[in-house]
């Protein structure tokens, strides 16, 4: 008879939920205590757990744990790595409230003696490392699927704070040294082969801030070592090879340290080191377990010899446990990291404490026999409970649809109905809201010194820093005008408190100069609103005044973007103003100011519109963003008013303001109208993405970006434009591993319609003429509208960094961090013909300059080269 059945017994069902809850937190102890070494020092991060279950905790910086145990009798196992493992029995009562329990751990004695695997001519190390690589496959896939809780614990610490980074940009007022952020988060993390993961956060604290939920995710923290790469984005862009990898014995040294008995188990431990020091691997120590020849722990580092990025070393350790099932689970690991780069040093770690299993091993794992008698569930002793994989049955087609469709749970029931497709992390709006109470409950890490100095004293003082008083004596401090705001990237003026900021353009933009207009002046001011919910609108008009045309020109855009969720904003521009014939802009004004005084070179060219345009933009469904234009204008022709330069060359001088095109004599055009219309879909299928209370953060795929753009010139209501263009174009991000990463974009299209339309209505390609790039995803040798087309075309791009694939390996190149980069850019016109351009490079020069050399091709015969220069990161 089912429990609940009616609204009396339901509400009965979850007040006895509630006292049952109520009565298991109140009967559990706290167990705690002090894990140190035989000098009396903390151990930081060892590992205690209860013996046969995956209950436990990890020391912090100091030694100390704690975590809760229900009343009964367990033996406690106390763990670190290259020290003997412990074990003590305790009993806990109903009437007990708290435990301490204090160990000292000895350092491991390894016997050479206990190795009963060798290999003839080498280091034991390597017959037990053939074992271990050899079962790597195995121990990837053992688990099918898992549940687990999962305690994260960030800090982040500055040493040392520069006034100004590379002594121009000024650091913000507020950064000083001492604990820049430190944070805590629990989640709720799903596992399921081959490398699926689902997590929702349940609890978050940020020191200081109280509204902001955490950065951690647990996700990120899961790595593998049987997986043969361990990808570090942000840290390493070729990843690092694992020393159980299917190819590790090309790249790593193996030792035999010693073996010792641990829990009943032989456990090898053995030294990795690099054959070649700078290859992307690790140094340290890994424990394989005789027998199953599995990770028992590991503690592994790697430096800047790895050709890491603003990082000086980063260590890894892990700790693994048997869990039911004949399988073995991760409980704890921790990454500390030391930072420096431009001025600034640091320290930092993250832990991550895994507890709550229910595990489902794969099939092929061998299972002990099932009990004589009924056994009580496995919740209630012990919180890894296991699934029994069920026996294998032949499925009918739709069978195998279905589960394909459904994320299955370790317990055999669907996910939870909270979890939205392809939604890899949810975010609890009440996250944040937890009081001290619950997290001394229920954090398994206790806090150091240090870190609760910082919480009473960032969380006393959040009221203050949000105070008016406060947030403007620092907006006082930071809006103080710099070189490089008002030259490079612009002023602005802020409000934090009232979350306002005005903004005015660099000078190199205000200031301009060009033959059409001469000497300009074009001040833009923007205005920016922003919410509590994120919302946020902005206003920038902007005035424009050519010295030698005489011409007072102004326009004024607006957005406001209302939900972060759906990805929703609208916006309006308008006025009387001037555009370059490729909306896109491939020359920047300041770029053009320089060729224009010391080159003679005109390459901007001009038209002038009095124009309206309204957008939209919006995500339809997950993954596919759709994006409205309309917009009216009277357009008309710009002339050349000036020939002034600051260096006059023979045998030069300046083109008129009208483009050179190969498919039309002339693109000189009347004064007309033109009502436009055009919609842009881009669709990357199973997006995943981030959801948080108030906005949700996409990230990436294994497909590609689909993207179908189409534009109407509309003829009627005034309109003299009548034509049809559309496009389609698949672009994407390629992780090759060692080999580097690719980019593509691929795109065709075609005008089916064109009965009447003018030259900034053809297609335009963004071409370079300048030793400058600013795009390297571009053409670069390319005239800028010699092609543009109103027929059909087919353009491609493909950009190879090598991440150090090839310099890593030069001795007196690889100390300079340069990564090779390759680049194809090729075109297809009925003019141009096959147009190819071919580059190679290097990247990361003064860590942020990237110089190519670019050759170019027409119909198979060369036609230009030349350097280009711009950001490389």
């Amino acid at each position: 008879m089912p429990f609940c059945t009616s609204a009396f017994s339901l509400k009965k069902c979850l007040l006895l939920l509630y006292f049952g809850l109520w009565a298991t937190v109140a009967s559990a102890a706290v167990l705690k205590g002090k894990v140190a070494d035989e000098k009396g020092e903390g151990l930081a991060f060892a590992t205690v757990y209860l013996k046969g279950s995956t209950v436990g905790s990890t020391t912090n910086e100091q030694g100390n744990y704690q975590f809760n145990v229900e009343p009964g009798e367990h033996t406690v196992v106390f763990q670190f790595v290259g020290y003997k493992t412990q074990s003590k029995e305790i009993k806990v009562t109903e009437d007990t409230q708290e435990l301490v329990v204090n160990m000292i751990l000895e350092s491991e004695v390894y016997d050479l003696n206990e190795v009963r695997v060798s290999l003839s001519g080498k280091d034991p190390a390597y017959g037990i490392m053939q074992q271990a690589i050899a079962k790597r496959n195995y121990h990837l896939k053992e688990v099918e699927a898992y549940t687990a809780q999962v305690y994260v614990k960030g800090l982040q610490r500055l040493i040392n704070v520069p006034k100004r980074v590379l002594g121009i940009m000024k650091v913000p007022a507020g950064l000083k040294p001492g604990i820049l952020y430190l944070s805590e988060s629990v989640s709720e993390l799903s596992f399921m082969q081959p490398n699926k993961y689902r997590e929702r956060m349940i609890s978050s604290k940020v020191s200081g801030n109280s509204r902001t939920f955490s950065f951690n995710q647990a996700s990120d923290f899961s790595l593998n070592f049987y997986q043969n790469l361990i990808k570090a984005n942000g840290i390493n862009e070729r990843g690092f090879i694992s020393p159980l990898a299917a190819n590790a014995m090309l790249f790593y040294r193996y030792e035999l340290v010693g073996s010792s008995q641990n829990n009943g188990n032989l456990v090898h431990r053995i030294k990795v080191t690099p054959i070649r020091k700078h290859d992307p691997v690790f140094t340290g120590y890994i424990y394989i377990v005789e027998g199953s020849w599995r990770l028992h722990s590991l503690n592994l580092y790697v430096t800047k010899n790895q050709q890491i990025e603003f990082v000086d070393t980063i260590r890894v350790t892990q700790q693994f446990t048997p869990a039911p099932g004949n399988v073995w689970v991760l409980q704890s690991q921790k990454f500390t990291f030391d930072l420096e780069g431009y001025g600034f040093k640091g320290t930092g770690y993250y832990m991550a404490v895994y507890s709550k299993y229910r595990i489902r091993p794969a099939s092929f794992v061998p299972q002990s026999p099932a009990p004589a008698t009924p056994a009580a569930p496995a919740e209630a002793e012990n919180p890894v409970a296991v699934a029994k994989p069920a026996a294998p049955k032949k499925q009918t087609r739709k069978e195998r649809k279905t589960e394909k469709q459904q994320s299955i749970a370790p317990d055999g029931v669907p996910e939870p109905e909270y979890f939205k497709k392809k939604e890899i992390l949810l975010i609890e709006p009440s996250s944040n809201y937890r009081d001290s109470a619950y997290w001394a409950e229920i954090r398994p890490v206790p806090l150091t010194v240090e870190e609760v100095e910082d919480y009473r004293e960032k969380d006393s003082l959040q009221v203050i820093k949000e105070s008016k008083p406060y947030r403007d004596s620092l907006d006082k401090l930071n809006n103080k005008p710099s070189f490089t705001n008002l030259f490079i990237g612009g002023y602005s003026y802020r409000d934090s408190y009232e979350r306002t900021s005005f903004n005015i353009e660099p000078i190199t933009r205000i200031w301009q100069y060009n033959t059409v207009e001469g000497l300009v002046a074009n001040l833009g001011l923007g205005y920016r609103k922003r919410f509590e919910d994120r919302r946020s609108y902005s206003i920038t008009p902007t005035i424009r005044y050519g010295f030698k045309n005489k011409e007072l020109q102004a326009k004024v855009a607006a957005s406001y973007n209302f939900d972060l969720i759906k990805r929703r904003s609208v916006g309006f521009e308008g006025g009387r103003f001037v555009s370059q014939f490729n909306a896109a802009e491939p020359i920047t004004p300041f770029i053009n100011t320089v060729y224009t005084l010391l080159m003679e070179e005109n390459y901007l060219k001009l038209y002038q519109k009095e124009y309206l345009r309204f957008t939209h933009n919006r995500e339809l469904v997950n993954g596919l963003s759709a994006s409205f234009m309309v917009d009216y204008a009277q357009r008309h022709m710009m002339h050349n008013h000036t020939s002034y330069t600051w260096r006059d060359r023979e045998n030069k001088e300046f083109t008129p303001n009208q483009p050179v095109n190969a498919e039309v004599e002339s693109t000189a055009f009347p004064r007309h109208q033109a009502l436009t219309t055009a919609v842009l879909l881009s669709y990357r299928p199973g997006a995943e993405y981030i959801s948080h209370p108030d906005r949700k953060i996409n990230l990436g795929s294994k497909w590609p970006v689909l993207s179908l753009y189409y534009r109407k010139g509309i003829s009627g209501l005034g309109s003299d434009v009548d034509y049809d263009f559309m496009s389609f174009s698949v672009r994407d991000d390629l992780q090759l591993g060692l080999l580097g990463t690719s980019s593509y974009n691929v795109s065709v299209g075609t005008f089916w319609r064109k009965e009447q339309l003018y030259f900034m209505d053809f297609r335009h390609f963004e071409g370079n003429r300048t030793i400058l790039a600013g795009n390297f995803s571009g053409f670069q040798l390319l005239d800028y509208y010699r092609y543009s087309t109103k027929d059909t075309y087919v353009e491609a791009h493909y950009n190879h960094h090598f991440n150090g694939f090839i310099l890593n390996k030069i001795p007196l190149l690889r100390k300079l961090k340069w990564q090779e980069v390759g680049s194809v850019n090729y075109l297809h016109t009925h003019a141009a013909g096959h147009y190819l351009e071919l580059g190679v490079g290097i990247e990361h020069l003064f860590k942020v300059i990237r110089v190519d050399f670019f050759t170019g091709f027409q119909e198979r015969q060369k036609i230009s080269s030349g350097f280009r220069i711009g950001y490389g990161f």
